[in-house]
């Protein structure tokens, strides 16, 4: 298993913002927490590979929103926010040594962080970042692989996965104020955690942001393996655990 991250770039505090204030980023303290990040990662079982440093990007930390990837392909994606395509260039050089390359088009928008995967299916939000030519380009590119893309309605967060994310490919943890997901068994966050969804999900369970522990203790409580990392400043630029990351099996 292959986890591609990219460092915190000395220029995050210019990072996108949409939902929250802009507030001080310590960047020693972010970039410690990044790597306690990938030293989690390993210890789960992911080599990790290294993206080319661009300090000259501001989000390129959050790798996440730049590609979708399956066993089959690589689908990469063109960012919602005109200042982070430029990302994508070393992350589909990177890509190319796994999967087939294929790119989202203009005028078609879409962020990886809009996309959950939960077996076949592949649920899709509609969002600020990610527009309907976005969501046709996806479908067209994974329905001849066997999955399904099916569109699903936000509220007032910037990305599907800042809502939801997947347990398992039965149970979901979701802010219910944020998001419904029919037909999975559901967690909601804890009242008081709002961005408590943002879950990554690896085979030997999920890690999650220490600064949820009620949220925790509902995921524990399922019998579900819950890693906690400190990601308290990455979060300050609306970013969550799986946006540090591209998992590939």
């Amino acid at each position: 298993m292959i986890a591609l991250t990219r460092s915190v770039p000395s220029s995050i505090a210019n990072c996108e913002l949409t939902h929250l204030q802009r507030e001080p980023i310590d960047l020693e303290r972010a970039k410690q927490q990044h790597r306690q990040y990938e030293e989690t990662l390993a210890s789960l079982g992911y080599t990790i590979v290294h993206l080319p440093d661009t300090p000259e990007l501001p989000d390129s930390v959050f790798v996440e929103d730049t590609a979708v990837v399956t066993d089959e392909i690589a689908i990469i994606t063109r960012p919602g926010a005109a200042s982070r395509r430029p990302e994508t260039v070393t992350v589909a050089d990177a890509l190319r040594q796994y999967r087939p390359i294929v790119h989202i088009q203009e005028p078609g928008t879409l962020d990886g962080g809009d996309v959950l995967r939960i077996g076949k299916r592949f649920f899709v939000g509609r969002s600020d970042r990610t527009n309907e030519q976005g969501i046709e380009q996806l479908r067209m590119y994974l329905t001849p692989f066997g999955y399904s893309v099916e569109e699903v309605v936000l509220n007032d967060c910037l990305h599907l996965k800042t809502a939801v994310t997947a347990l398992n490919e039965t149970m979901v943890l979701l802010n219910p104020a944020w998001v419904r997901m029919p037909g999975f068994e559901t967690i909601e966050t804890d009242p008081a955690e709002a961005f408590a969804a943002n879950v990554l999900l690896t085979p030997r369970g999920v890690m999650m942001s220490a600064a949820f522990p009620r949220t925790i203790e509902r995921v524990r409580s399922r019998g579900i393996d819950v890693h906690p990392v400190d990601a308290s400043e990455l979060a300050k630029a609306e970013g969550g655990l799986t946006c540090c990351s591209l998992l590939l099996a």
